[in-house]
Formats: structure tokens, sequence, C-alpha cells
């Protein structure tokens, strides 16, 4: 069932409406990091597999409100109970002030290559 793109694009996609209750298809693409046009996409064929739908704002009739179907829930309660497992497996044998220290430098690396 998860075409679009591959099993990233449909899990963020499903990440990022969870956690933004109707959140517009431009606040998505800018959570996501793609493009309008590229989102759009995998919109189309997300709704076509019945994961989610796409409404008229009607203060705004220009934006399209986005929300999970009960297929969308389902399939974003497997993805994060797969992600979870591979985040276990992922940190195994790292302690926490390792990881918290990785989490450090990976911060000053980011505001490097933002400034």
């Amino acid at each position: 069932m998860v075409e679009a793109g591959g099993t990233l694009p449909v899990w963020l996609t499903l990440l990022s409406v969870k956690s933004s209750e109707l959140a517009n298809q431009r606040e998505l693409a800018g959570m996501i990091g793609i493009q309008g046009a590229t989102l759009t996409h995998h919109l189309n064929a997300m709704e076509a597999q019945g994961l989610l739908t796409r409404q008229r704002d009607p203060l705004n009739r220009r934006v399209h409100l986005v929300r999970l179907t009960e297929a969308g829930e389902a399939l974003f309660e497997t993805l994060r109970q797969a992600a979870l497992v591979f985040d276990k497996r992922l940190r195994t044998g790292l302690p926490d002030e390792r990881l918290a220290e990785f989490a450090r430098v990976l911060a000053v690396l980011r505001e490097n290559v933002e400034s």
C-alpha cells in the first residue's frame, strides 16, 4: 500500500499531519522540508490510498487542510512502532551522556550551516 515515493516520505507526511492537527499543505511542506509540488504528489497518492483527506479551509478557500483517516491513523501507528524499534536498536550500547554530547555536536554543526 505504501508507494508514494517510498516509506520515508509517507512516514514524514503522516508524522507531520499527526503532529499538526489540520495543517495546510504549505505548512506541511515546510515541516517535511520538500517543495509544495512534491508534497502534492505524495498527498495525491496518499489520498487515493485512503490515508488522508484534504478539504478547503472555510476561512481561506485557496488553502487545503489535511487530516488523517482511520487507515492513515493505523498506518501511522504501525510505522511509529517500527521507528521505535529501530531507534532502540540504533542506540544500543550508547550511554545517554554520549548521545547527549552527539546531539550537542549536531546542534553546533546545524548552527554553522544555517549562519
